[in-house]
Formats: C-alpha cells, structure tokens, sequence
C-alpha cells in the first residue's frame, strides 16, 4: 500500500492529513484497544466519511485492518514498522511525515485511553514521542552531505526507537488489560 495512495484519499476529501499522521492515530488507538473497530479511525480521520468513495474506503480498512495484524504479531513474516514516505522522498518531508505520525499516534492513544496514569514505561516513552513532535524538519540549503548523512542516520534511529517503543507500549497495554480480567 502505497503512501501516496493515502495521501491522495485526504486530498480528495480535502483533509489536511497525511497518511503518517492517520497511520499514528490507527497505531495508537489500536496499542490501547486491539478490537478498536476501523470505522471508529475513519470517523476521526474525516469529518464526513459518508462523502468517501468506496473503493477509498476499502482502502483506508485495509491499512488500519494490516496495522492491526502488524501489531498483533499474527503474521511472523513481517513485523509492524511506521507507515512513512519513502527513504527516496525529500528529507524535510521524512522529517515532517515522522512529526505527523508521532502527533496522530499521541491523539491515538489519548482518544482510546482518559485516564493519566501509564502502565510500565509508557509515560517516559510518551514523553519521547511528545518531544520528536517538535521535530524541526526545516533543512538548510547550504547543508554539507555530511550532515545529510548525519540527519539520515539521526532519522533512521528515530524510526527504529518508535518502532520498539510502540511495540513496548502494546505489550504493556495487553499486560495491563490481562490483568484487569483476571
């Protein structure tokens, strides 16, 4: 599934979304709340979904529907990664779209949870992910390539540490909610 694809469902519905920001809302409603229903995403994601063609709509069920599966590790032949632009897109947009992600993954998780108490290491980790929303993804035009390559591995970290700390966050939720049934 392609980013641009999601991109452009946003553009036709006149959404100022972007396919990150949307996948970090799915990601962090879905770390609280793995039987999260995909209309519930969608009805946050646009103000009126009625208005989505069918076949848009079929696709938006199949990122949430595929990040669920991700998460939940029912398919060991891959493992959840971001849904983010590709490494061949502008920097200042990897940059924007990891700032964008991080802010729907923090309205995921602050739709699907009130309450202000974390279990485990969630909050020091949200404290993270509050920070990378202040991501900086201005780049300056007299940039060296060193520093490119710098900002390159800086952004590849930054993917790999949300990646493990989602995962951290998920199984701290499951932890908690297996606990509370017993």
């Amino acid at each position: 599934m392609a980013y641009q694809t999601i991109n452009k469902i946003f553009q036709r519905n006149e959404s100022d979304l972007t396919s990150a920001e949307a996948h970090g809302l799915a990601t962090g409603m879905l770390c609280i709340e793995n039987k999260m229903e995909a209309s519930g995403w969608i009805s946050q994601l646009l103000e009126d979904d009625m208005d989505l063609l069918d076949e848009d709509k079929t696709t938006l069920i199949s990122l949430f529907e595929q990040t669920r599966k991700l998460l939940s590790g029912e398919d060991d032949g891959f493992r959840f990664d971001l849904f983010l632009p590709g490494d061949d897109e502008p920097l200042t947009e990897q940059l924007e779209a990891i700032r964008s992600w991080c802010e729907g993954f923090l309205f995921g998780i602050g739709y699907s949870r009130s309450e202000s108490t974390w279990p485990g290491d969630t909050g020091e980790i949200i404290k993270d992910i509050v920070e990378f929303t202040k991501l900086d993804s201005e780049i300056d035009e007299d940039i060296t390539q060193d520093e490119i390559d710098e900002l390159e591995g800086a952004l590849i970290e930054i993917q790999e540490y949300l990646r493990v700390a989602v995962m951290m966050i998920r199984d701290q939720f499951m932890e908690e909610s297996n606990t509370q049934t017993h």
